[in-house]
């Protein structure tokens, strides 16, 4: 199956364009970065990574997934590039469909939006999104995306994002736009996938969790009108394990994405070849 890599945040931050220059080198079909704006000091959120809720301090050390992805398409030719996860609710639709257009465009045509709406409220609210209302408010700044991707003249009226006739370029290759992929384990994320996205990207999946999620797709698929074949299925985070990632290959996933987590580069680098030999040879 296809095998991707994610970076997960250290401290220094690795440069993502040496890993994604050795990576495509490699043979990874893609290369995943995640996003968290910032985190605040004081926080309640538990962290739904740990079994105490403690937010790792590696949480700090996020880089801006877009500035990281540009710096990867620039040294690479034939990789997928894609955020694991964009926290939509703290972007502006306006500029993140500027962004992603743009990222789309340089690459060639390679880039994978993923996106989510965010499990840390203090987060959500210091960016200015509605907690309670995430996931309608992420609606809402796709369906206005969308809008600016596709036509010369875009707007968009809705409860959070209000706009007037614009005009928004470049064009993303990808036409109508970037393919969209959704995380999350809850039954909400399958009508979700279905009615806006193009993809599930469960995090940690058992073989078990993704056979149920592509019959569940497929099932969505079937009553909407739409060919489950269209929907992909990533198991993010996955560890470097080839008889796990064959076992959930034969449950519907159409591809795997392992995390390097080593700092400084020369480690980093050495992992990508140590999972390699694991999971590619």
């Amino acid at each position: 199956m296809k095998v991707g890599v994610l970076t997960f945040p250290t401290n220094p931050p690795v440069d993502v364009a040496v890993l994604a220059r050795r990576a495509e080198e490699l043979g990874y079909n893609s290369l995943w970065v995640g996003e968290h704006p910032v985190m605040p000091v004081n926080s309640v959120s538990p962290f739904p990574g740990s079994p105490d809720g403690a937010i790792p301090d590696s949480y700090s050390w996020f880089v801006d997934p877009f500035v990281a992805l540009a710096r990867a398409s620039g040294v690479t030719s034939r990789m997928k590039l894609g955020i694991g996860i964009c926290l939509v609710p703290e972007r502006n639709p306006l500029i993140l469909a500027k962004e992603t257009a743009t990222l789309d465009y340089y690459s060639g045509g390679r880039f994978i939006f993923g996106i989510g709406a965010g499990w840390n409220r203090e987060e959500t609210e210091i960016m200015g999104g509605n907690f309670p209302h995430r996931w309608t408010q992420t609606r809402e700044a796709i369906e206005a995306m969308k809008e600016l991707w596709t036509k010369d003249e875009a707007e968009y009226h809705g409860e959070y994002y209000d706009f007037p006739p614009v005009r928004s370029f470049p064009r993303p290759v990808q036409r109508p736009g970037p393919p969209i992929y959704l995380g999350g384990n809850a039954r909400n994320v399958f009508n979700r996938t279905v009615a806006y996205g193009d993809g599930w990207m469960p995090t940690r999946a058992t073989p078990e969790e993704i056979r149920h999620g592509r019959d569940t797709l497929n099932e969505l698929a079937a009553q909407a009108g739409r060919d489950p074949g269209s929907i992909q299925v990533l198991a993010y985070g996955m560890p470097a394990d080839r008889e796990l990632l064959r076992a959930i290959e034969e449950a519907g996933a159409d591809e795997a994405v392992v995390a390097v987590a080593a700092t400084p580069e020369d480690h980093a680098l050495a992992e990508l070849e140590q999972i390699a030999q694991k999971v590619l040879s």
